[in-house]
């Protein structure tokens, strides 16, 4: 980034979703609601962590953005969702545009069996922001975050891992 005879931009992403996600980040609880269970049940710690998202059409526009303006040269920028939702929140979203009717319960990992417990550490939230890009370069979502949602839920229930 330091040299100026080649300019570029940084684009820091969050977690994407959308159509295409081979990781399929939304179907394990998506299939958890068509299934019919009346809960969903988290470990405490993980359904309060926070991770910053986007869905990728929403990051593809930011691609554009930087690629088509001069402002964008040398420049890093976050891209994600104003609101980062805790995943008890991205379930429930998952939920409320599926049309689920059950609930996301928590309870402590130690009550939990081990299988059941995410190995990830969910003390830490990852949060972008992405004031930046919006600030600089017009940047916004191009899709409601219930339309993005609804998207990519039916892409998961026509592409199953």
């Amino acid at each position: 980034m330091g040299q100026q005879s080649l300019p570029g931009t940084i684009l820091r992403l969050p977690m994407v979703y959308g159509p295409h996600d081979y990781q399929h980040r939304v179907y394990p609880y998506l299939q958890q609601m068509r299934d019919g269970r009346p809960f969903i049940l988290l470990d405490e710690g993980f359904a309060s962590w926070r991770w910053a998202r986007s869905y990728v059409e929403d990051i593809a526009h930011a691609i554009y953005l930087v690629a088509t303006d001069d402002r964008a040269k040398n420049q890093i920028y976050h891209v994600a969702k104003e609101q980062c939702l805790s995943m008890r929140e991205w379930i429930e979203r998952i939920g409320s545009v599926y049309g689920w009717d059950g609930k996301v319960m928590t309870a402590p990992s130690a009550e939990l069996p081990t299988e059941w417990v995410p190995q990830i550490e969910s003390k830490q939230h990852i949060q972008l922001d992405s004031a930046k890009i919006r600030r600089e370069l017009g940047y916004t979502e191009q899709a409601t975050a219930e339309e993005s949602m609804r998207r990519t839920i039916v892409w998961e229930l026509e592409h199953p891992p």
